[in-house]
């Protein structure tokens, strides 16, 4: 083994354990599929190396880090020293509080001692050993009254006793009183060092066999573990043959640990051979080991060690948290502080159970996020979104088939927003679809066409992106399975067979898929379309099936489950970024005033750059937003539902407001709706509109812009 690893995700990427302390690197989980791995030039053998040389194994030179883990970079040693100080300065503090305490029990203690000092001095000072000898002696002597012998002995006896007794009191009496002499007469800084030298003693004397004097400045190990309990677990798994006895039987061998890591202890151990076990059987008996080990299973993370890492077939790295290691406090993303970000780079997505961060590349890669509702799918989901927002050189499709709140800031930047699944909506994503189709072929046509000294690998660059002006386009579509649900079986397939030309085609002309869905069985997203995703997550579900159906065939099996996440474990889900590679991840938190407040950022740095295209660069509330003009929220969300609609009967357009929010407009009614619009200054210039052939009571999206003021649509290109 080249060097000790210990795996710093649920089950996949390796760290080492410098990986995991203050001040290193963030992670990145997945590499460029596009990219060919180089095979190293051939190395000259040196004459040390060679076969025949009987020296080679005692001038081969050890392939092991010089330094301990800790001291191999400056980030790791001042990372360490800060941490060491920030620990003395809290125990400082914790200790100081309790001084007055502790002088209370070292008082108590002293007291304790100064008794039982008593107690063992007192056959002493009372000369116990010649009261025994007068004893023995007078009961003689009143067997024999007439031994005249016995009884000068006797009274020799009683007197040496009495003169012990008072020359032992007398130098204990002396003692005393000089001592507390010296003490009263001398300096106080004297007089605290003779009390201390006095007390000390004395309170040591006084201590109990269970007596802890300072208070316990952190909380006791929750879990303490060691090699006879991991063996112990293995074997009640089944992982281990059992012996004559618990020392006979097969054991593993522990290359490092079980030691202490952070808020949990990490061990690295290989399976016996003859056992016919190897990683992966321990990988599958995650709950039973838990349960042995006295643990939740989400508490412990387990995967095997590669041979890139100096693992084999049968060597886990394993590490179990003290306590469930994804609850707390949420981390605010990055992304909310960030004035611009490149999308080329990692996104940072979340932290894993160590709190190591987990970082994202999503150039070349297309993206599935999977869960039950109000577990954070979409919050997450919208982290990835949110990154492209901050670099201007991204053009965002959008479609959210829920029609909620969650994407209507996008309406600031997307060049195209679909929102709902009515029938305009439909429509409208097809036109979507087809329009990226015809742009993703034009790439590629232009791709072509370049020179390699331009374009070396046939695929966009960024270089390419600021010459060509070829943005990269992120396509973003929330709750797939209601547009596949609402469509007809034609409609269907052709979005589907669309999808899937984009997941798979696309990237490479800089197309960035990220789709979402809740339980995705094969009626509300085929299995067709989810097999190209590259990198898959998903927040609880129900059961190992639908996790599997989320993050791919046999993975729960490999410990890929997202169905032993809890309620509690919001924005928390398994993250696969390829075959055997996968991590449980707790998202960034990035809440919709934070989202929204990106889109506007997004939106000015597009203006910068001339960048702002389609319906962001028409669309007049966001124009109203970014030019800090105050429209009437009615105005506002009536657009938002028209969106798709240059005109629309009164009944779907209170469907439409009720979807996008149940709280404001659950209880309007037409004649509420006529009232609010007509107070934001609506002037209708007819009640009545014709859709399909069909009239009916209605509004005209005209009417409803034209109450926004003059010099916003005069900006918005109105």
């Amino acid at each position: 083994m080249t060097e000790l690893a210990v795996e710093g995700a649920d089950m996949g990427t390796l760290h080492h354990l410098d990986d995991h302390r203050p001040g290193t690197p963030p992670v990145s989980l997945v590499k460029d599929p596009s990219d060919t791995e180089t095979a190293p030039a051939a190395a000259e053998v040196e004459a040390v190396d060679r076969a025949d040389n009987p020296l080679a194994d005692w001038l081969t030179v050890p392939d092991a880090p010089v330094l301990p883990a800790w001291a191999r970079s400056a980030a790791s040693i001042k990372a360490n020293t800060a941490a060491l100080v920030r620990l003395s300065w809290w125990h400082t503090r914790y200790h100081g509080i309790r001084t007055p305490k502790y002088l209370v029990k070292t008082v108590l203690l002293a007291a304790r001692g100064f008794f039982r000092a008593t107690v063992g001095l007192w056959p002493t000072l009372s000369a116990q050993d010649h009261s025994a000898t007068v004893k023995a002696l007078r009961a003689q002597s009143k067997a024999r009254p007439e031994d005249v012998e016995l009884a000068t002995r006797l009274q020799m006896a009683h007197a040496e006793r009495t003169r012990t007794r008072r020359w032992r009191f007398g130098a204990a009496a002396a003692g005393v009183a000089a001592a507390a002499i010296g003490i009263a007469l001398a300096d106080p800084m004297l007089q605290t060092g003779i009390a201390g030298a006095v007390v000390t003693p004395l309170a040591y004397l006084g201590r109990g066999k269970d007596t802890q004097f300072l208070d316990q400045g952190a909380p006791p190990l929750r879990v303490d573990m060691s090699a006879q309990q991991l063996n112990d677990a293995l074997r009640a798994a089944g992982l281990l043959k059992s012996g004559k006895g618990d020392e006979e039987g097969p054991r593993v061998s522990c290359s490092m640990g079980p030691v202490r890591d952070g808020r949990g202890w990490a061990v690295i151990f290989d399976l016996p051979r003859g056992g016919g076990k190897t990683a992966s059987d321990v990988l599958a008996k995650r709950e039973v080991i838990a349960q042995e080990l006295g643990v939740d299973e989400i508490q412990v993370i387990m995967s095997r060690v590669r041979a890139a890492k100096g693992g084999n077939a049968g060597r886990v790295s394993m590490w179990v948290a003290d306590d469930d290691p994804y609850l707390g406090t949420p981390n605010p993303s990055p992304l909310e502080k960030a004035e611009r970000f490149s999308i080329w780079e990692p996104v940072p997505f979340g932290q894993d159970a160590r709190g190591v961060r987990v970082n994202i590349p999503v150039m070349w890669q297309s993206m599935f996020f999977g869960g039950l509702p109000r577990r954070g799918k979409t919050f997450s989901q919208r982290l990835l979104t949110a990154a492209g927002l901050l670099d201007a050189y991204v053009r965002h499709y959008v479609a959210d088939g829920k029609g909620g709140a969650d994407w209507m800031p996008m309406k600031a930047v997307a060049h195209r927003l679909v929102m709902g699944a009515e029938d305009d909506a439909i429509k409208a994503l097809k036109a979507m679809l087809a329009e990226l189709l015809t742009e993703m072929e034009r790439r590629f046509a232009l791709l072509r066409d370049l020179p390699t000294s331009v374009c070396p690998e046939g695929k966009l660059t960024p270089d390419i992106v600021a010459k060509y002006n070829l943005p990269v386009i992120f396509v973003t579509i929330d709750e797939l399975q209601e547009y596949f649900t609402a469509m007809e079986k034609e409609d269907r397939e052709q979005v589907i067979n669309d999808l899937c030309r984009i997941a798979r085609r696309g990237p490479a002309a800089g197309f960035i898929s990220n789709f979402a869905s809740q339980r995705p069985d094969a009626d509300s997203v085929p299995t067709k379309l989810r097999e190209i995703i590259t990198i898959r997550y998903s927040t609880q579900v129900v059961d190992r099936a639908s996790s599997d159906m989320v993050l791919g065939k046999g993975k729960a099996a490999q410990g890929a489950d997202a169905s032993v996440l809890s309620e509690e474990h919001k924005g928390v889900g398994v993250l696969v970024t390829g075959p055997a590679s996968y991590v449980t991840v707790r998202a960034d938190y990035l809440d919709g005033p934070t989202f929204a407040g990106l889109c506007r950022k997004g939106r000015v740095l597009r203006e910068q750059a001339g960048q702002l295209t389609g319906e962001a660069a028409g669309d007049v509330t966001a124009a109203a937003d970014a030019a800090g003009v105050t429209v009437p929220a009615i105005v506002s969300d009536a657009l938002e539902v028209m969106r798709h609609s240059p005109r629309m009967f009164t009944t779907d357009l209170l469907n439409g407001l009720v979807n996008l929010d149940e709280d404001v407009y659950g209880d309007f009614n037409a004649e509420q709706l006529a009232a609010e619009l007509e107070a934001a200054g609506v002037r209708r210039t007819s009640k009545q509109v014709k859709i399909s052939g069909s009239n009916g009571a209605g509004y005209q999206r005209r009417d409803i812009e034209a109450a926004v003021p003059a010099e916003i649509l005069l900006s918005a290109g109105r």
